[in-house]
């Protein structure tokens, strides 16, 4: 590896959700961030990753740009605290491994995590959009999801739900199989509740509406995923026209009662997750007929079973990344020795050139093809040695004495010294 990687890790582990709100970046953050790296440093290589988890840059530097990347981010974030004792700061195998394991799940706050892939694929379709990427890193990301291929394939790493919101989404596609157009009410916009919607964001359901006790919450979260919304005085209405009503809002007293529900025509089935706890759906309400009641013990127990599963995994998962990194340091250590492996590709092609001229001067058409064809056949076998040694001796740690010595026995230099 090349020794120059370097990343900036702020996550649930190291920050409040409040300072995690405050540095959390969308699509547009993150594009201007990458363009004031790209202004005012020297680093390549860029990835940011921005979740509600975590947000996290990762660059390719001799020289330590946390000071830079730290005011270029209070800058877009109009920030006027102090960022640094937030965020942990890794390089070369350790900032490798860590992406590697945030992008598999292992790093989730909901080990396994089936948001966090397709988050990082999006971040790093955004550095490339804005020409960040070098060799580096599209090899890194290359092999982190062919790890992660793996990982699905061959592990129960990725079975099931494990987070409650994500169960709950779950547990909504699985009593809608068969509606057309299934409608779910989201009620409260709490931590639960914007995990709820952001993971119904990623599925089929076409037609949600969110509800709050403050509108504006419920407003600003309904205009990010793309659904509709509305104050608690619209409940009611909600509930008559919704098929699945999720409920996370707090209280001492359940919200959704049988005395309330008495006022809705029920003409097929409803189904209600009550994710609140105390809860906010009363459990008399199975009572009515079509009225279909799951709790937070009965999303519990399909998570923790889930989660164990996940946990039994790890080894496996663990076992192909320490596999991927060591594959893509061999690759790193053979870019190193690269530029000779070129160097001595073209100086034997410019003896051969040189050579072949000779000897084509009187020869007929069918002897130079035949001339050409043996003369390239015997430069790939002379070659073929000495770049499986030097990529041998890479692997030992001992390419630069190698190198030097290619470069003595057949004048490297002079190529360098033609081109200029």
């Amino acid at each position: 590896m090349n020794g120059n990687f370097k990343s900036l890790v702020l996550t649930y582990k190291t920050a409040p959700v409040a300072v995690r709100e405050l540095v959390s970046l969308n699509e547009v953050g993150v594009k201007q961030l990458l363009k004031f790296v790209r202004e005012f440093t020297t680093a390549s290589d860029v990835l940011v990753v921005s979740t509600c988890n975590r947000t996290e840059i990762y660059y390719n530097s001799e020289n330590d740009y946390s000071t830079e990347i730290f005011s270029g981010l209070s800058l877009i974030k109009g920030l006027a605290i102090d960022l640094a004792p937030y965020f942990q700061k890794l390089s070369d195998k350790d900032a490798v491994q860590h992406l590697f394991e945030v992008s598999i799940g292992l790093d989730a706050q909901v080990v396994g995590d089936l948001q966090i892939s397709g988050q990082v694929k999006n971040a790093y379709q955004w550095t490339a959009d804005e020409n960040m990427a070098g060799p580096f890193l599209h090899r890194l990301m290359h092999t982190i999801f062919f790890a992660n291929k793996r990982v699905v394939q061959e592990t129960s790493f990725r079975d099931g739900a494990a987070s409650i919101s994500y169960a709950a989404k779950e547990l909504a596609e699985d009593v809608t199989t068969g509606y057309r157009d299934p409608k779910v009410l989201v009620v409260g916009v709490g931590e639960i509740g914007q995990d709820v919607c952001l993971n119904l964001q990623e599925s089929s359901f076409k037609n949600v509406t969110v509800l709050n006790r403050t509108t504006d919450k419920a407003e600003k979260l309904a205009t990010k995923c793309g659904f509709k919304f509305g104050g608690l005085e619209n409940l009611l209405a909600e509930i008559q026209h919704a098929d699945v009503i999720v409920s996370s809002v707090s209280g001492e007293s359940p919200l959704i009662t049988k005395e309330l529900l008495k006022q809705v025509n029920i003409i097929s089935h409803k189904f209600f997750i009550d994710l609140s706890m105390p809860r906010s759906v009363e459990a008399t309400l199975e009572e009515i007929p079509g009225v279909i009641v799951y709790n937070l013990d009965d999303i519990q127990e399909k998570t923790n079973e889930t989660v164990e599963r996940r946990k039994a995994s790890i080894p496996m998962v663990q076992a192909i990344i320490a596999q991927a990194i060591t594959d893509f340091e061999d690759w790193s250590r053979e870019m190193v020795v690269s530029p000779t492996i070129q160097k001595l590709k073209q100086t034997l092609e410019q003896i051969r050139k040189e050579e072949i001229a000779r000897f084509l001067k009187n020869a007929k058409p069918e002897e130079a093809e035949k001339l050409e064809e043996m003369s390239r056949s015997l430069m790939q076998k002379i070659l073929k040695y000495p770049v499986l040694q030097l990529k041998a001796a890479c692997k030992r740690g001992e390419a630069e004495s190698l190198t030097e010595v290619l470069h003595d026995l057949f004048n490297l230099e002079r190529v360098e010294e033609k081109k200029h």
